[in-house]
């Protein structure tokens, strides 16, 4: 299974552009920090991971704030031009200081 969860807040955001099919397409640089447990001790841990959405939740994602925290979801693919993955983010939540959600933009 191929399926992410991951709390990061939107480091870029690119334009709105549009594939050879039309599709509308967003590209984001995701950055996330926390504290993990591993091997019985806690770990720093530090995260930066490209992004992109796709139809109608990159149309929705333009509106989005730099800076704010969200709860992502969706799968990973290798990078087609470079080495490393990709992040393909089919739903969202915005991420309120005591980690509720307040808002789902989640267009499947």
């Amino acid at each position: 299974m191929n399926q992410v969860e991951l709390t990061a807040t939107i480091a870029e955001l690119s334009p709105l552009r549009y594939t050879p099919a039309g599709i509308p397409a967003i590209n984001f640089i995701l950055e996330h920090e926390s504290e993990m447990l591993e091997a019985g001790v806690n770990r720093q841990v530090k995260l930066t991971i490209k992004a992109v959405a796709f139809g109608t939740m990159a149309e929705q994602a333009v509106r989005l704030s730099l800076g704010k925290a969200f709860r992502f979801t969706g799968f990973l693919i290798n990078a087609r031009t470079s080495k490393g993955v990709v992040f393909h983010i089919q739903a969202l939540h915005l991420v309120n200081q005591t980690d509720q959600a307040e808002q789902a933009l989640n267009p499947i």
